[in-house]
């Protein structure tokens, strides 16, 4: 069956979700659809009164459904039927996230649609299999350390994942007892909208997850100062988790985990399949435009490999078929906004000015929409503003070396150390530099995530606090208390 589809003819959800219903919404923030420019939508601005009622709806429905103290088995079976439903509702969900996003529709309906089912499933499965641990302590006592939901669990997502990013954030903390209140980026809400939904003809009980649309400034600081909110859930920029930082601790103290922003280098040795490298560093650059929070931007290459390398990219790079994410036929994305797209070009141009050399791209595409041509710059020194700063476009530099000292020295930010790529056959070497690159993920002749959601995912340094996916997920939305019993 086609996939591709028109535009103009998808029905978007309208207003907030609260309580298992749609709500209407004031104000409003306009859209314009990535893949040409177009006005399409408003987004409304939920309120700190808005926001509260989302707050009091989810600590009512949690009360009233007995949702995170009846057999833990319920929560798995009833998460398992909405996984279904993502599935069984796959091409909607892609067509709705196609519209407002930068995703292809063809990368929709093969990845982010069908991950997003597997990691409601894979986290369905903690709620009957982990629990409180008893503790060896003396034998006139008992020790236990037990563990409980949170109660209600704010999550904000951003923009260049949503549904897949709603179902790192909802998974687990339904899991584990908790209810939500998930604000979507204002410039794609509309797939999380529509998967809340989806938890509500499963059998989710209404109240449970609430979404509410806005803008950081008024809903996310709502959120996150709310007293009511135990515990944060960001993904996003440092800037914007630093925000949120000082939002909780203006109005509280709160638990919270951030998964934040990455410049992320990718180190080749001689020695490393040429072939699979170029793949993989490609794809790290071009899926989505580079607009990933851990997109592979810093190529630091072995001086001897380097020009066939370049080679392999750029023949990469010129093979992409830009177009609009509701043709089938796209590979390539768009920007998400003007804005965006400008300030990927400002840091190019300042980047040639300090004497970068741009071997491909460094333009916009003579086409509708936020278009970016992929680039590769050559010739940057440590302090340029492409090396330094996250960029968020598809933008790759170039730097050589010639030890592995120099290597790790190049790899190493002053800020960032979300994930780092490493390429050789050498399996010591291998071993040797994953222990010393400062990265919360680490990945070898290879440059992605796999569907393994086992794999937990978090930054070093300003790349963020605490875990994504993994068991350190669904146990980071629960709290524990230690006991001891004397016997």
């Amino acid at each position: 069956m086609p996939l591709s589809f028109d535009p103009d003819t998808i029905r978007m959800p309208k207003g907030h979700f609260i309580g298992g219903r749609y709500v209407d919404g004031k104000d409003g923030l306009p859209m314009r659809r990535p893949s040409d420019a177009l006005a399409f939508a408003d987004c409304p601005i939920a309120d700190a009164d808005l926001v509260d009622e989302a707050v009091s709806v989810a600590k009512r429905a949690l009360r009233e459904s007995g949702w995170s103290t009846r057999r833990p088995r319920e929560r798995t079976n009833a998460m398992h039927r909405w996984a279904d439903l993502i599935e069984a509702e796959g091409e909607t969900l892609a067509r709705l996230e196609a519209v407002s996003s930068t995703r292809p529709i063809s990368q929709l309906i093969q990845g982010d649609v069908a991950v997003t089912a597997e990691q409601i499933r894979f986290f369905a499965e903690f709620a009957d299999k982990e629990g409180s641990d008893l503790v060896p302590t003396g034998d006139d006592s008992l020790g236990m350390i037990m563990t409980e939901p949170y109660g209600v669990v704010g999550a904000i997502t951003p923009w260049n994942f949503p549904l897949s990013m709603a179902g790192w954030k909802l998974g687990p903390a339904l899991a584990a007892g908790n209810a939500i209140v998930l604000k979507p980026s204002e410039m794609t809400p509309f797939s999380t909208l529509y998967v809340a939904e989806l938890a509500v003809r499963a059998g989710i009980p209404a109240g449970l997850i609430n979404i509410v649309l806005g803008d950081g400034q008024t809903t996310g600081n709502a959120m996150t100062g709310h007293p009511d909110i135990a515990k944060i859930s960001f993904t996003g920029s440092t800037a914007a988790g630093s925000t949120i930082m000082a939002n909780i601790a203006r109005t509280g103290v709160k638990p919270m985990t951030l998964e934040l922003g990455g410049k992320s280098p990718q180190i080749v040795f001689a020695d490393a399949d040429l072939t699979l490298t170029a793949n993989a560093i490609a794809n790290s650059i071009l899926i989505n435009a580079g607009q990933a929070c851990v997109a592979g931007s810093r190529v630091i290459v072995e001086e001897s490999v380097m020009e066939p390398l370049v080679t392999s990219l750029l023949a990469r790079m010129a093979a992409i078929t830009p177009g609009p994410t509701w043709d089938e036929t796209s590979d390539y994305s768009p920007v998400i906004s003007e804005r965006q797209i400008g300030r990927i070009d400002a840091i190019v141009r300042a980047a040639r000015g300090a004497g970068a050399e741009c071997l491909a791209g460094g333009k916009y595409l003579d086409r509708k929409g936020y278009f970016y041509a992929p680039t590769l710059l050559s010739n940057v020194g440590p302090d340029s503003p492409a090396v330094v700063e996250e960029i968020f476009g598809p933008v790759l530099t170039l730097q050589t070396f010639t030890d592995e000292e120099e290597a790790l020295a190049l790899a190493d930010h002053p800020i960032y150390g979300l994930a780092a790529g490493l390429f050789t056959r050498d399996l010591s070497r291998a071993i040797r530099l994953t222990r010393r690159l400062q990265a919360g993920t680490v990945w070898v002749n290879r440059y992605s995530r796999s569907r393994d959601h086992i794999l937990p995912t978090g930054g070093y340094k300003q790349s963020g606090i605490g875990k994504d996916l993994g068991c350190e997920a669904y146990q980071a939305n629960r709290k524990s208390k230690s006991v001891l019993i004397n016997i």
